[in-house]
């Protein structure tokens, strides 16, 4: 049967772990001169466990900071803030 985590924050940890699991995996590939498609993939299953903890986090924002900062009036900093987060993930910059 498969872990199934109780809340957020240990749906966000799982997810970290996995991550920490694949990045620990793709150090000691390179140390040990692994051909390098296995180590893009490797990497890849870390990019990706980034990307879903990511995923947790921004709904867990969405559900609660978003809403209560709309509740307060706070729609356009709400809004902001979020852009922000698009537009550095898209142009891989950061943005201020």
């Amino acid at each position: 049967m498969a872990y199934r985590p109780k809340n957020t924050q240990e749906r966000i940890l799982h997810r970290l772990r996995i991550a920490k699991g694949h990045l620990e995996k793709v150090i000691e590939m390179v140390e040990e001169d692994k051909y390098c498609i296995d180590v893009i993939h490797q990497s890849q299953a870390v990019q990706r466990a980034l990307e879903e903890a990511d995923s947790v986090i921004l709904e867990n924002h969405l559900k609660t900071c978003v809403v209560d900062h709309i509740k307060k009036g706070n729609v356009d900093a709400s809004t902001e803030e979020l852009m922000k987060v698009f537009k550095k993930k898209h142009v891989g910059e950061v943005v201020k």
